[in-house]
């Protein structure tokens, strides 16, 4: 029998979605995941994917992340089914 699962929803906003070429995806993680697991394995993509981008989803300029329309941070605990919305960080001038 294998471990449960949580299939998520993930959306990406702005730059990171024109950088990563990509809309939207779904990411199949294990049963307790958090929002931080999330980045860290779609970060890893980058070491099968030449389309470096994803690299930015390391943790080294942090992204902003929302649960199902509502901010969270990379300790909130994920769902089977949630969408997450994945936005570049904010910059001022």
């Amino acid at each position: 029998m294998s471990a449960p699962t949580l299939t998520i929803n993930v959306r990406f906003f702005a730059s990171l979605r024109e950088n990563l070429g990509v809309d939207s995806l779904a990411v199949i993680l294990p049963d307790g995941s958090s929002a931080g697991d999330l980045l860290r394995h779609l970060a890893a993509r980058a070491e099968q994917d030449p389309h470096q981008a994803w690299s930015a989803l390391n943790g080294e300029r942090p992204v902003m992340i929302a649960v199902n329309q509502t901010m969270a941070q990379p300790s909130t605990a994920l769902r089977d089914q949630d969408e997450v919305a994945l936005f570049p960080p904010v910059t001022g001038g």
